[in-house]
Protein backbone atom coordinates (compact mmCIF):
# COMPACT_ATOMS: atom_id res chain seq x y z
CA UNK A 1 0.00 0.00 0.00
CA UNK A 2 2.83 2.56 0.47
CA UNK A 3 4.29 2.15 -2.15
CA UNK A 4 0.92 2.78 -4.05
CA UNK A 5 0.66 5.99 -2.06
CA UNK A 6 3.96 6.45 -3.17
CA UNK A 7 3.36 6.53 -6.90
CA UNK A 8 0.39 8.19 -6.69
CA UNK A 9 2.08 11.10 -5.68
CA UNK A 10 5.10 10.69 -8.27
CA UNK A 11 2.42 10.17 -11.21
CA UNK A 12 0.88 13.91 -10.81
CA UNK A 13 4.04 15.53 -13.48
CA UNK A 14 3.32 12.59 -16.10
CA UNK A 15 1.63 12.70 -19.00
CA UNK A 16 -0.53 9.81 -17.90
CA UNK A 17 -1.69 9.49 -14.28
CA UNK A 18 -1.54 5.78 -14.70
CA UNK A 19 -0.50 3.48 -12.14
CA UNK A 20 -1.00 -0.40 -12.39
CA UNK A 21 -0.36 -2.60 -9.85
CA UNK A 22 0.53 -5.62 -11.26
CA UNK A 23 0.54 -9.26 -10.50
CA UNK A 24 -0.85 -12.95 -10.57
CA UNK A 25 -4.71 -13.61 -9.41
CA UNK A 26 -4.14 -14.03 -5.31
CA UNK A 27 -0.89 -11.81 -4.41
CA UNK A 28 -3.08 -9.24 -2.91
CA UNK A 29 -3.89 -5.91 -5.58
CA UNK A 30 -7.65 -6.00 -4.64
CA UNK A 31 -6.52 -6.24 -0.94
CA UNK A 32 -3.82 -3.22 -1.70
CA UNK A 33 -6.56 -1.08 -3.56
CA UNK A 34 -8.93 -1.98 -0.32
CA UNK A 35 -6.43 -0.21 1.74
CA UNK A 36 -5.68 2.40 -0.41
CA UNK A 37 -9.53 3.37 -0.63
CA UNK A 38 -9.94 3.85 3.08
CA UNK A 39 -6.79 6.08 3.44
CA UNK A 40 -7.32 8.29 0.26
CA UNK A 41 -11.03 7.81 0.51
CA UNK A 42 -10.88 7.24 -3.34
CA UNK A 43 -13.82 4.85 -5.21
CA UNK A 44 -12.87 1.43 -5.60
CA UNK A 45 -14.91 0.34 -9.03
CA UNK A 46 -15.09 -3.15 -10.25
CA UNK A 47 -15.07 -2.18 -13.69
CA UNK A 48 -16.46 -5.85 -15.01
CA UNK A 49 -19.22 -4.94 -12.24
CA UNK A 50 -20.12 -2.09 -13.53
CA UNK A 51 -19.58 -2.24 -17.23
CA UNK A 52 -21.48 -5.40 -17.82
CA UNK A 53 -24.64 -3.82 -15.63
CA UNK A 54 -24.41 -0.86 -18.15
CA UNK A 55 -23.62 -3.15 -21.90
CA UNK A 56 -26.42 -5.57 -20.77
CA UNK A 57 -28.85 -4.48 -23.59
CA UNK A 58 -26.48 -3.79 -26.23
CA UNK A 59 -25.48 -5.68 -29.08
CA UNK A 60 -22.15 -7.50 -29.22
CA UNK A 61 -21.51 -4.62 -31.75
CA UNK A 62 -22.62 -1.96 -29.85
CA UNK A 63 -20.60 -3.17 -26.65
CA UNK A 64 -17.87 -2.75 -28.75
CA UNK A 65 -18.43 0.83 -29.74
CA UNK A 66 -19.48 2.45 -26.83
CA UNK A 67 -17.15 0.67 -24.46
CA UNK A 68 -14.81 3.46 -24.21
CA UNK A 69 -17.29 6.27 -24.00
CA UNK A 70 -19.22 4.06 -20.44
CA UNK A 71 -15.53 3.38 -18.89
CA UNK A 72 -15.38 7.12 -19.07
CA UNK A 73 -18.53 7.55 -17.93
CA UNK A 74 -17.95 5.79 -15.10
CA UNK A 75 -14.96 7.04 -13.92
CA UNK A 76 -15.79 10.56 -14.86
CA UNK A 77 -18.66 10.35 -12.27
CA UNK A 78 -16.42 10.20 -9.70
CA UNK A 79 -15.63 13.66 -7.94
CA UNK A 80 -12.15 13.00 -6.64
CA UNK A 81 -8.72 13.90 -8.63
CA UNK A 82 -8.38 9.25 -7.37
CA UNK A 83 -9.69 6.57 -8.88
CA UNK A 84 -8.91 2.59 -8.28
CA UNK A 85 -9.94 0.33 -10.96
CA UNK A 86 -10.37 -3.36 -9.81
CA UNK A 87 -11.58 -6.45 -12.02
CA UNK A 88 -10.54 -5.51 -15.50
CA UNK A 89 -10.25 -8.19 -16.97
CA UNK A 90 -13.74 -7.61 -19.42
CA UNK A 91 -11.40 -4.65 -20.84
CA UNK A 92 -9.38 -7.99 -22.36
CA UNK A 93 -12.34 -9.74 -23.82
CA UNK A 94 -11.56 -9.92 -27.62
CA UNK A 95 -14.80 -9.59 -28.46
CA UNK A 96 -15.01 -6.14 -27.68
CA UNK A 97 -11.94 -5.67 -29.51
CA UNK A 98 -10.18 -3.40 -27.12
CA UNK A 99 -6.82 -2.00 -26.56
CA UNK A 100 -7.11 -2.41 -22.68
CA UNK A 101 -3.70 -0.05 -21.76
CA UNK A 102 -4.74 2.37 -24.23
CA UNK A 103 -8.07 2.46 -22.53
CA UNK A 104 -6.61 3.24 -19.02
CA UNK A 105 -4.13 5.66 -20.57
CA UNK A 106 -7.11 7.84 -22.02
CA UNK A 107 -8.73 7.94 -18.50
CA UNK A 108 -5.25 8.87 -16.88
CA UNK A 109 -5.63 12.27 -18.65
CA UNK A 110 -8.14 13.32 -16.64
CA UNK A 111 -7.50 11.85 -13.55
CA UNK A 112 -4.84 9.70 -11.20
CA UNK A 113 -6.02 5.95 -12.01
CA UNK A 114 -4.76 2.67 -9.97
CA UNK A 115 -5.67 -0.12 -11.70
CA UNK A 116 -5.10 -3.96 -10.77
CA UNK A 117 -3.63 -6.07 -13.83
CA UNK A 118 -3.18 -9.80 -13.71
CA UNK A 119 -0.21 -10.22 -15.25
CA UNK A 120 3.35 -10.00 -15.17
CA UNK A 121 6.68 -8.02 -15.69
CA UNK A 122 9.37 -9.85 -17.98
CA UNK A 123 12.17 -8.25 -19.21
CA UNK A 124 10.83 -4.90 -19.65
CA UNK A 125 7.84 -5.49 -20.60
CA UNK A 126 3.72 -5.88 -18.90
CA UNK A 127 2.22 -8.99 -20.19
CA UNK A 128 -1.88 -10.03 -19.56
CA UNK A 129 -2.33 -13.73 -20.14
CA UNK A 130 0.63 -16.49 -21.42
CA UNK A 131 1.17 -16.18 -25.16
CA UNK A 132 -0.83 -18.29 -26.87
CA UNK A 133 -4.21 -17.21 -25.31
CA UNK A 134 -6.45 -15.12 -27.15
CA UNK A 135 -6.29 -12.56 -24.28
CA UNK A 136 -2.87 -12.42 -24.51
CA UNK A 137 -1.31 -8.93 -24.27
CA UNK A 138 2.71 -7.51 -24.52
CA UNK A 139 3.69 -4.24 -23.81
CA UNK A 140 6.54 -2.14 -23.47
CA UNK A 141 6.67 -0.59 -19.98
CA UNK A 142 6.48 3.41 -20.48
CA UNK A 143 3.79 5.96 -19.99
CA UNK A 144 2.80 4.65 -16.54
CA UNK A 145 3.74 3.63 -13.50
CA UNK A 146 4.29 0.21 -12.04
CA UNK A 147 3.80 -1.60 -8.45
CA UNK A 148 4.23 -4.56 -8.21
CA UNK A 149 3.05 -6.19 -4.46
CA UNK A 150 5.21 -9.87 -3.56
CA UNK A 151 3.33 -12.79 -3.89
CA UNK A 152 1.48 -14.53 -1.18
CA UNK A 153 2.05 -18.28 -0.44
Amino acid sequence: MDQVLQKIDEVRELYYRLILLVGPAGSGKTSVLQEVSVVSSAPLINVNLELSRRMLDLTERQQTLRLPRLLGEIVGEVTGELVLLDNIEILFDVHLKQDPLRLLQGLSRNKTIVAAWNGTIVGGYLTYAEPGHPEYRRYPIRDFLLVSPEVKT
